[in-house]
């Protein structure tokens, strides 16, 4: 009973950060909305197939790559404290944005980097299919990877994903299933009437991605002063 409950918390811990991931106006969101407007439903849905694909990889790579390091005690409290420091960051980025013209970065101070980053890997692979558009444009924000393996190391460190397969697994499904469902219903509004989208109506949805990482960011921090409180940190 107990790890059912363990793979049910880890399954929707994947879903929930997952969505507020892919809620974001960034570069995909950009793309469906666009491609979809001319294309349809069906070439829009498939951008978001490939980047849910991309996500899944980089968020599988966090928790399995680098579990590993999150076994140290220190190391474990480093990360608390920079995982609420950088989800803090985010949240008020996206509620204070002013503008969906521009792709949205996820790194604090290389939005340049991640630019150049960008760049280099669009040319080399010149995407053509919907698929690998969406699977290239994840590829290239490696932000999206920093935030996973920030997440990773919260989520462990704080119970809500067991450091064993099953509990990884059943988070990794959850962000496959978040991000999905996102960007597929994104691909079916977009498709209905592209008019709806206005840039009022964009930022809304990031302004309301970024209360939701506001929330998150402050639930993870009365976590650490409770963990002061007690002098377990």
């Amino acid at each position: 009973m107990g790890e059912l409950h363990a793979m049910w918390l880890a399954g929707l811990t994947g879903i929930i950060s997952g969505l507020l991931l892919s809620i974001p106006i960034g570069p995909v969101n950009l793309t469906i909305i666009n491609e979809g407007a001319r294309r349809g439903f069906r070439w829009a849905a498939l951008i978001g197939l490939g980047a849910s694909v991309m996500e899944v990889i980089y968020c599988t790579l966090a928790f399995t790559g680098f579990s590993s390091f999150f076994g140290n005690r220190y190391l474990n409290a480093g990360m608390e404290v920079f995982s609420f420091v950088f989800i803090l960051y985010l949240g008020v980025k996206f509620l204070l944005a002013s503008s969906v013209t521009a792709p949205t970065h996820l790194l604090p101070a290389g939005s340049q980097l991640e630019e150049r980053i960008e760049e280099r890997i669009q040319q080399r692979l010149h995407p053509h299919s919907a698929f690998m558009t969406g699977f290239v444009r994840t590829l290239a924000n490696p932000g999206v990877l920093v935030f996973w393996i920030i997440l990773a190391a919260n989520f462990m460190s704080r119970g809500w994903v067991k450091p064993d397969y099953p509990a990884k697994l059943a988070c990794v499904s959850g962000v496959a299933l978040g991000t999905g469902a996102w960007f597929l219903a994104l691909s079916w509004a977009v498709s209905l009437g592209h008019r709806n989208f206005t840039e009022r109506t964009l930022l809304r949805i990031e302004h309301l991605s970024g209360v939701g990482l506001l929330i998150l960011a402050l639930a993870h921090g009365g976590h650490i002063a409770l963990k002061l409180a007690q002098h377990k940190l």
